[in-house]
């Protein structure tokens, strides 16, 4: 769990599987409504972003297939790990997002779950999908990337 000086957020879990499957165009900060047995399991760490997207409904935003664990010490305040749940967005940014995913094919991710101050924080990011051939460039610049700093290291060990 990661820790910034500057703004005091922890970072309680990230979608890595987004940045790989995804080219990421915008991301936003949303919070999101949760139960006090929720809050004290992502303090624990028990959340999985893997498979979560986001939708609008009726005007209002949800991110879906996101699991939080249960709670240990929860019993009958725990609720359903893989429910629905809101995020809290204004109007305007709902709306306008929801006109981009309606007309050019975009999908809404969650990118990372982090704390800002004692509040959960949900950054969102509307993402087109990526091609074949483009996660194997990714992958090739990521590798040649990291060749030249292996290089440039054995250059300066000698």
């Amino acid at each position: 769990m990661a820790e910034t000086k500057k703004t005091g957020n922890k970072t309680i879990a990230e979608n890595r599987k987004a940045f790989h499957e995804y080219f990421v165009e915008e991301s936003l900060e949303a919070g999101i409504e949760l139960c006090g047995t929720e809050v004290k399991s992502l303090r624990q760490g028990g959340v999985n972003l893997k498979d979560a997207w986001c939708s609008v409904v009726e005007g209002e935003m949800y991110i879906n297939g996101m699991h939080i664990s249960p709670y240990d010490k929860g019993n009958i305040f725990n609720r359903d790990p893989m429910r629905v749940r809101k995020l809290l967005l204004h109007k305007r940014e709902i709306m306008r997002l929801f006109g981009l995913l309606k007309q050019q094919g975009y999908a809404l991710i969650p990118l990372s779950l982090y704390f800002k101050g004692s509040r959960v924080k949900v950054q969102v990011g509307l993402c087109r999908g990526k091609k074949l051939y483009d996660k194997r460039e990714d992958a090739a610049r990521r590798d040649m990337k990291r060749e030249a700093e292996r290089a440039l290291k054995e250059h300066n060990a000698r």
